[in-house]
């Protein structure tokens, strides 16, 4: 997912998230995934660059959790570029043999 965003990829990105996907990010803020595709387009969130510290996947048969915590360098919402500490608490469901995001809460650590 962090690849094809700094790629800035939206076919990759359109690929694994699910039509129902919503990113709450950490201000609370809710982005459907057609908003959240439009702003990593149009540049209202950039990325540069990412680095994982951990990720911890919970398999429940067709559904998982991860929790991954990144260093992620990134310029949003006409921000300056800033190299944030962020956790994705991530829901995933698996369609015709496909992982597929559902929803991604963001936060710090």
């Amino acid at each position: 997912m962090y690849q094809a965003m700094i790629a800035k990829d939206i076919l990759a990105l359109d690929k694994v998230l699910d039509n129902s996907f919503v990113l709450v990010h950490m201000t609370g803020m809710r982005q459907s995934k057609a908003a959240f595709l439009k702003a990593v387009e149009n540049g209202t969130l950039n990325y540069a660059s990412v680095e994982h510290d951990s990720m911890d996947v919970n398999l429940h048969g067709d559904k998982a959790m991860l929790i991954g915590k990144s260093q992620v360098h990134a310029a949003v919402f006409g921000g300056g570029w800033y190299t944030w500490r962020l956790e994705q608490d991530l829901t995933l469901i698996k369609k015709n043999g496909q992982w597929l995001i559902t929803l991604s809460e963001a936060s710090t650590y």
